[in-house]
């Protein structure tokens, strides 16, 4: 698909006071379903010319990944883009100590400590833990109290304060786990324009209001302004700039110019007193490395369908998993050539789902202790422990324990005859 047809799926028209009207075509084709935003055309000329565009972005897909391997950077990249990416790799797998201004609490020394599986910038079992409680019907994260993320390392005695791992406070009723989720491919999530993902919801509304997600509407730390999440379980994270500066002050405790303000252990924000290094303890150099290495690290390989893992794909289309696991979404402008107006595949809208009883209680953002994002499916063959929380131990179990607005495709798996499940779990296990 050249440039010039992908640029042509977004048009991405100004209404009134800075308001962008998008819409969304989906078409199904041999290798699957596609999403692609547009503009609304009434004629038959502007139709066509739509479908032939789909159908040379599906040409593309069909064609599979260029990337050799886990942990590349993406094709195409300039030197200087290359350059980027290995310093960022070269940051990312850093070991942070006191000095650096680790802690005075935090869950682990480096970024690669818990993104390793498969290369550097992968998942991990490693989990985190989340709490609160529910006062008078509503979410508390007992910020008081150290919430609503545990740091579970403290760095020691530091003068005359000694700094020790947290604990879920006894009042806390709610209290959720989290896999560390892998980093591949998202510099081309974070080049979706959040407009898409409205439009996407819109779409969704309109053609599947019993599985329609919804944009979750946080504050981008870098502009100051409401934005579309994108990244982490609740969408609770807009772009990847944010996520590495929230990573490095909730993981690891390290400040930035982006979040100057130390997390106080247990609640106890007296005990920053004793914090060797002033804030910000990262002028922003670090931050920005880790975004550069994430936003040019390529998208998990696919290998070629057999003829079992083909017949599971067209099983994922029949049994309703895709009208939450959108197979492809198109970036939009990007200063990087390697990321602007490419078609990828995730299986993700990235939008909120109500999924009942699979919800971990958590409220971020606009997004309800009920409501989940969904998950990308991509990479799922280095996943070990699968949902949210690592509890299913198989993609089947992970399937079965859907709920909400889930419950419907799942009781569809359910009820799938042997064979059919075979070939959709062996096309599952080949993302």
């Amino acid at each position: 698909m050249s440039r010039t047809a992908a640029a042509a799926l977004y048009d991405l028209t100004p209404r009134g006071a800075g308001v962008v009207a998008v819409s969304f075509t989906r078409r199904a084709w041999w290798h699957g379903r596609c999403l692609f935003p547009r503009a609304e055309v009434d004629d038959m000329t502007a139709r066509r010319r739509m479908r032939r565009r789909c159908a040379a972005a599906a040409m593309v897909l069909l064609a599979g990944t260029a990337w050799a391997d886990f942990g590349d950077p993406l094709g195409g990249l300039t030197a200087a883009e290359r350059a980027r990416f290995t310093a960022g790799r070269q940051t990312f797998k850093e070991v942070e100590g006191v000095a650096d201004g680790l802690g005075p609490v935090f869950n682990a020394d480096s970024c690669a400590a818990c993104h390793n599986v498969g290369a550097t910038g992968g998942g991990s079992e490693r989990v985190e833990t989340r709490f609160g409680r529910t006062v008078s019907g509503a979410f508390d994260p007992m910020t008081s109290q150290g919430g609503s993320l545990i740091q579970a390392q403290g760095i020691g005695a530091q003068g005359v304060c000694t700094f020790v791992g947290e604990q879920v406070p006894a009042e806390a009723t709610i209290r959720a786990r989290r896999r560390t989720t892998p980093l591949f491919g998202l510099g081309l999530v974070d080049s979706v324009p959040g407009v898409a993902l409205v439009a996407l919801a819109a779409h969704e509304a309109r053609s599947q209001p019993a599985t329609a997600g919804r944009p979750n509407i946080v504050t981008d730390v870098v502009t100051g302004r409401q934005a579309v999440g994108k990244f982490g379980w609740k969408s609770q994270v807009p772009n990847l700039l944010h996520f590495s500066a929230d990573a490095y002050v909730n993981e690891m405790g390290i400040t930035s110019p982006f979040f100057r303000n130390e997390n106080c252990p247990q609640g106890d924000c007296s005990l920053l007193a004793c914090d060797p290094v002033a804030d910000p303890e990262d002028d922003g150099t670090d931050v920005r490395r880790f975004n550069h290495f994430m936003r040019l690290l390529a998208p998990p390989p696919r290998p070629r369908l057999d003829c079992a893992g083909f017949g599971g794909s067209l099983v994922f289309e029949r049994i309703g998993c895709a009208s939450c696991h959108v197979r492809t979404l198109v970036t939009g402008p990007s200063p990087v050539e390697a990321l602007r107006f490419r078609a990828f595949q995730p299986f993700s809208d990235f939008l909120l789902h109500d999924m009942g009883s699979l919800g971990d209680g958590i409220e971020q953002g606009r997004a309800r202790g009920n409501e989940m994002r969904t998950a990308p499916l991509w990479g799922l063959r280095l996943v070990t422990a699968f949902l949210h929380d690592g509890r299913a131990a198989t993609i089947a179990d992970a399937i079965l324990a859907h709920d909400g607005q889930a419950r419907a495709a799942r009781d569809r798996f359910a009820a799938l005859p042997v064979e059919a499940r075979a070939r959709l779990l062996r096309f599952l296990g080949s993302l």
